[in-house]
């Protein structure tokens, strides 16, 4: 063995999966952990109701909470309103917290009940825009994440040409990213774990190698439509189960990881490849399209039963989150107890 090819090795061996996986594609914490984050180190972060209500659980986070229940107040909102609002500047005060310790972008999520009202959703990622904006936030350093419905995908479309960059979360199929193609948004999060959970459940089966894992298939699928049309958006996997399904994807544009995954990657030494290139895309066989319009866009999805399924079930459970961290919120400022008296 050549003497540089043997050091070469032993650096590999050194190195955790995490490491290399970092050198092909852009590593995400997908938290609102601030220590997780500080720890790990990843270009970007990605937040979500269930994270941000998380986080608010935890009393180290005591003093954001009230700093955005006393804005709301001084901003002269009442009643539910002034929850709604403090649920809002809550999520970007995260938000700006979570940007001190990474170089890269965050993401902050819409409110999901809005995921069928287009105009709502304009208005609330503008919103949430100017709450950066207020806080010395560029806009470069923020993605507002919409739910893949074919009104969030108009909203962001329209965000999109105001300069307002968008990741489009709950994908689940084609139909849905091309969808989002089309309307030129910056970021796609196309769901693995999921799929996988999905397909188990549908067909009664308990284990996927990685190469028939359904989720890993599907992201590789819209990752090879992308590379071979020359499209933009960039390409984000989603939701892991575990680390080979993580490792299975390494090459795509970007990877957004819980920090138990990254713990796991991290003490992981095992060599690793690119299992997505660029040029292995495009020597794929072809993924064929047919121009798309709304209704293609919903005669697919309501014919995609786990697309279908997965993304009103993703939906509901952000709305779920939110409704839980309202509840937080009220037990926390006594806005019932107000409301009574």
């Amino acid at each position: 063995m050549h003497p540089n090819s043997y050091i070469k090795t032993l650096e590999t061996m050194t190195q955790s999966a995490l490491d290399q996986l970092k050198k092909w594609t852009t590593v995400v914490a997908d938290s609102s952990d601030l220590d997780a984050i500080q720890k790990f180190r990843p270009l970007d972060a990605t937040t979500n109701p269930s994270l941000i209500t998380a986080a608010a659980s935890i009393p180290d986070n005591k003093a954001l909470i009230e700093a955005a229940f006393d804005q709301a107040k001084q901003e002269g909102y009442q009643n539910d309103e002034l929850i709604e609002r403090t649920i809002d500047i809550l999520t970007v005060k995260f938000g700006v917290e979570i940007l001190k310790l990474i170089e890269g972008r965050v993401s902050t999520e819409v409110d999901a009940s809005l995921s069928y009202d287009t105009e709502a959703t304009i208005a609330k990622a503008r919103e949430l825009s100017a709450l950066y904006h207020q806080y010395g936030i560029d806009q470069s350093r923020v993605l507002i994440k919409i739910a893949s419905t074919w009104q969030g995908i108009q909203a962001a479309k329209v965000l999109e040409a105001e300069g307002i960059a968008c990741n489009l979360t709950l994908l689940f199929g084609l139909h849905q990213a091309q969808a989002c193609a089309d309307a030129n948004v910056t970021l796609i999060s196309p769901f693995v774990g999921r799929i996988l959970d999905w397909y188990k459940k549908a067909e009664n089966v308990d284990h996927y190698p990685i190469e028939q894992d359904p989720g890993v298939l599907s992201v590789k699928k819209i990752y090879n439509y992308y590379k071979q049309q020359g499209i933009k958006t960039q390409v984000m996997g989603a939701s892991f189960r575990s680390t080979d399904q993580v490792l299975g994807l390494a090459g795509s544009d970007l990877l957004t990881i819980a920090p138990a995954l990254l713990a796991q990657l991290e003490s992981d030494t095992r060599e690793i490849k690119p299992a997505l290139t660029i040029e292995a895309a495009q020597a794929a066989d072809p993924v064929e399209r047919s121009a798309q319009t709304e209704q293609s866009f919903r005669e697919e999805l309501e014919h995609d039963l786990m697309a279908f399924q997965l993304l009103q079930g993703g939906i509901d459970g952000f709305i779920k989150a939110r409704e839980q961290l309202t509840h937080l919120l009220r037990q926390s400022f006594g806005i019932d107890a107000e409301i009574q008296a």
